[in-house]
């Protein structure tokens, strides 16, 4: 595993959206994890706020889950909110749409494994007094590759874009900086060496799949950390969301062809493949018609 020493003088650094994606990839490459400053306007994250507040107003805080590990996983006063591209335009046609989100996209999937989609767009909000979340690695969803550890390709990555200013009272997303590299990933990492994402509404922290990270404990009685984590990966892996099912065609018809691979409306080709995801071995999009 990473050093003690070594995760400790790994503060997150920062960048802004306008950062060369090749510089922004490097960090990640070296410390799991980097935060991009004003991902979204001001304006984008209003909109975007205005839209999930009605259907988010419905949700339940806690789990709904069978499995109690998955119920502390979840959180008890957090709420969660799939379904995203029908609750909202904004982050359909504009946050999906995201020239920098497609740019680190094909910069961490595209020379390695190929075509990449969306595994989940989910909305986080952690309410007061909910508890920290045990530290986990997103690809852990995919056994075979946590099984490799550090020698795995990097099949995950996620986009968490803060929806209301992370602090470290409300419960900032914490990571434990190198522990991708990690010599044994069976090492949980210890909470109190992880590093708190604190940034301003609209900022994003993008890491690896194979870093640690969790939810932070929110100190306050009267603050709400909300975020959009828009978790993307190999699209030979099944996604968490299984938005080809759920999704209107009519609603798929006025998105971009970028986000309709994205979400699982065209044919996807891994490197060395001669195509997945197809019909009669052509083009899913012309047998959808669109």
């Amino acid at each position: 595993m990473a050093s003690t020493a070594d995760s400790q003088s790994r503060l997150l650094r920062k960048v802004s959206r306008s950062t060369d994606v090749r510089e922004i990839l490097q960090i990640v490459a070296e410390d799991g994890a980097v935060i991009i400053g004003e991902f979204l306007s001001t304006d984008q994250v209003r909109r975007f706020n205005a839209e999930l507040d009605p259907a988010l107003g419905e949700v339940s805080a806690g789990s709904q889950h069978w499995n109690p590990i998955m119920q502390e996983f979840h959180g008890a006063n957090t709420k969660r909110m799939t379904g995203l591209v029908a609750q909202s335009p904004t982050f359909r046609s504009e946050i999906l749409d995201d020239d920098l989100l497609h740019a680190l996209g094909e910069g961490t999937f595209r020379d390695h494994l190929g075509d990449w989609w969306l595994s989940t767009g989910q909305v986080i909000q952690i309410g007061p007094g909910n508890r920290a979340q045990f530290l986990h690695r997103d690809n852990e969803n995919y056994p075979a590759f946590a099984a490799m550890g550090k020698y795995a390709p990097e099949v995950s990555a996620n986009l968490l874009v803060a929806l209301t200013d992370f602090t470290d009272a409300n419960g900032a997303t914490r990571v434990l900086p190198g522990t991708h590299l990690a010599d044994d990933f069976g090492m949980r990492g210890d909470p109190e060496e992880t590093v708190a994402a604190e940034m301003s509404a609209g900022d994003a922290l993008y890491f690896s799949g194979k870093v640690l990270h969790g939810g932070g404990a929110n100190q306050t009685h009267d603050q709400c950390r909300r975020a959009v984590s828009i978790a993307v990966q190999a699209s030979f892996l099944t996604p968490e969301e299984a938005h080809a099912l759920l999704i209107d065609r009519d609603t798929v018809r006025g998105l971009s062809v970028r986000v309709q691979k994205l979400l699982g409306f065209r044919s996807q080709y891994p490197v060395g493949s001669p195509g997945l995801w197809t019909a009669d071995a052509h083009e899913i999009a012309d047998r959808l018609g669109l």
